[in-house]
């Protein structure tokens, strides 16, 4: 990784010009957040943490032995219904901090000796994120960097994390925009989602794992099979196999169950089948995608 204090004090300059009027992510609600001004995601310019420390309950390329460093940020620049986080994302428990003191979580959680810095829900807090690892890196911070986030990305704003971020993880939720609209209320989902991807790809390329099976480097793709294919998983590993990669590594993940405000969506109002996820997983296979989690 190319990371230097010269490309992070640039990067962190450039985010917070995308703060006044935001830019921060593609619902580019305009607002000014240096001023105290909240947009949709409702965090202004300093960090907001809900908890952080290590985790084992990650895919086993980023836990290894000692964890992933997780820092679980609040807000949201989605409104997905069936967020089983909503607390954090939607109702945005958790407490502002200042830049120095998210530095310093980078730091003890490194010291705890994860095996990465895996920021969740990262994208709404870009600036502050970057400006924090400015003050670490400075302090010794070298762990990797995993950039976890719901794909729904500003090529602009990546395009600045580009020698940053080490292992980026974005969710691929849908192949159908009118759906997302419909469950995480954005527009244009699928054209934000899959430019952000191949800007990823872009910077990072295929993941990358050590002899001990722990990833250094490269895309890792989260898909969520939704029941009655609201997720449209054949498009979604066609976009991977065909445009990305056939070497993108990717976790289908069975976990949907019922939450938050599905009652709103009768599609969603059950868990997925286990007939389902493994129709997920053929389609998958078919596609030409072969590194599962």
């Amino acid at each position: 990784m190319r990371r230097s204090a010269g490309r992070l004090a640039a990067a962190a300059d450039g985010l917070r010009e995308l703060l006044a009027p935001c830019r921060l992510c593609p619902n580019e609600c305009g607002i000014d957040r240096l001023s105290g001004e909240l947009g949709r995601c409702g965090v202004g310019s300093l960090p907001r943490v809900a908890s952080y420390g290590p985790h084992f309950g990650e895919e086993s390329v980023l836990v290894g032995e000692s964890g992933s460093g997780t820092v679980f940020l609040s807000g949201c620049s989605l409104e997905c219904v069936y967020c089983q986080n909503w607390t954090i994302s939607q109702a945005r428990a958790g407490s502002d901090l200042s830049v120095r003191d998210l530095a310093e979580i980078y730091l003890q959680l490194q010291d705890a000796g994860c095996e990465n810095l895996n920021l969740v829900t990262p994208t709404h807090q870009t600036y502050a994120i970057v400006a924090a690892l400015e003050m670490a890196f400075a302090r010794g911070l070298r762990v990797p960097i995993v950039w976890n986030c719901g794909g729904y990305e500003s090529t602009a704003a990546l395009r600045l994390l580009d020698g940053i971020v080490d292992i980026y993880m974005p969710d691929l939720k849908y192949a159908d925009s009118e759906v997302a609209r419909r469950l995480s209320g954005v527009s244009g989902y699928v054209d934000r989602t899959r430019e952000a991807v191949l800007e990823m790809h872009r910077q990072v390329g295929d993941l990358l794992v050590d002899r001990r099976g722990v990833a250094r480097s490269g895309l890792l793709v989260r898909h969520l099979v939704l029941p009655n294919d609201l997720a449209g998983t054949e498009g979604a590993m066609q976009f991977l196999a065909e445009e990305v990669s056939v070497a993108t590594y990717v976790n289908l993940m069975d976990q949907y169950r019922p939450c938050y405000r599905v009652d709103e969506v009768p599609d969603l109002a059950r868990r997925t089948t286990r007939a389902e996820y493994l129709k997920a997983a053929r389609i998958a296979r078919a596609a030409g995608l072969h590194r599962f989690a």
